[in-house]
């Protein structure tokens, strides 16, 4: 049986959310934890799951902040590395008047980049059930190295890989590796979460149907686009039937919607692994499934910050009760 649900390596930072203004007008920042496998990961813990965190932080106060931030959330912290090379990376974000954030990323190149295979805690990887990973750990070498020997490490001790495109094309020197490297990783891969635009930048400006068509090509066996406040489409196989659709968000007043992927896939994962079997399930249980992270990612956007938004299992039931009403 595996230790971990979920084990989530990449970049783990602090997001300095815009969090009022000065009496002259100058913006006031809060500090919150994120990053996109870091949330990941405090997603499923904060369900009822198990999860590990395999990252590298700066040796600097915030990645000593972001260390007790995972632990008071009960996410596994023995994989997270710290080096003098680099600072922990910094992300300032302003949101406008319908939630939507926007991201000055401080990261150059930023500590996570330096984590590499040799940093790999190999117990954990070895007794995780799903590793999650991001785009943002294959765009420098040393992090696409150590992203790379993990999957291998969980692929052959019988364990699964959830990707999340989360793609930043600025971080990219070319365009088109990128692309090359990414679909190589979704050759691996057997989840896979990307947005209506990452659709769009991978297969061309296509159909929902035809661009998880593409990605279940190329090796995917789970493909969600996430569609904001319309919800997400989803494709799978149930006994070698292709079953698709799209299923609706719940309507809430959103906040601020960083983190909402985040929530989305924690969530997910933690649904698809309260099965012995995570791919063996009926068409209503994956119903089921994808309704829940639906609803997670809704209370996740009624709230400031990502990590901190992240909802409890009971909070996502009932919304999920007050719905069916």
């Amino acid at each position: 049986m595996a230790l971990y649900d979920v084990t989530a390596l990449g970049e783990i930072l602090i997001d300095f959310t815009c969090a009022g203004h000065t009496a002259d007008g100058r913006n006031l920042y809060a500090e919150n934890p994120g990053g996109a496998p870091a949330n990941c990961a405090a997603a499923v813990t904060r369900l009822g799951g198990t999860a590990a965190f395999i990252g590298k932080t700066g040796n600097d106060t915030f990645g000593s902040n972001l260390r007790r931030a995972l632990l008071s959330l009960s996410v596994e912290t023995s994989g997270l590395r710290h080096t003098d090379r680099d600072h922990t990376p910094l992300a300032f974000i302003t949101v406008n008047d319908t939630g939507e954030p926007s991201f000055a990323l401080y990261r150059t190149p930023g500590a996570d980049t330096f984590l590499s295979p040799e940093d790999l805690d190999k117990h954990i990887l070895m007794h995780t059930q799903f590793l999650h990973i991001g785009s943002l750990s294959l765009c420098t070498e040393s992090s696409k190295q150590a992203t790379l020997a993990a999957i291998d490490i969980v692929q052959k001790s019988g364990g699964f890989i959830s990707y999340d495109l989360n793609w930043r094309g600025h971080l990219w020197e070319k365009q088109d590796e990128a692309l090359t490297t990414i679909k190589s990783v979704i050759a691996r891969s057997d989840i896979v979460k990307i947005s209506s635009e990452e659709r769009d930048l991978l297969c061309g400006t296509i159909s929902n149907d035809d661009g998880s068509d593409a990605l279940l090509s190329l090796g995917a066996r789970f493909v969600v686009i996430t569609l904001g406040a319309r919800g997400c489409y989803y494709k799978t196989r149930i006994n070698g039937i292709l079953h698709s659709g799209l299923s609706s968000a719940p309507q809430v007043s959103v906040v601020d919607a960083t983190g909402a992927g985040d929530s989305f896939i924690g969530a997910l994962l933690y649904r698809i692994t309260r099965r012995s079997q995570p791919f063996v399930f009926t068409e209503s249980e994956l119903m089921d499934d994808i309704r829940f992270a639906n609803a997670a990612a809704a209370l996740c956007v009624t709230k400031q910050g990502a990590m901190p938004a992240l909802p409890v299992r009971e909070a996502v039931e009932a919304l999920l009760k007050e719905q069916q009403k």
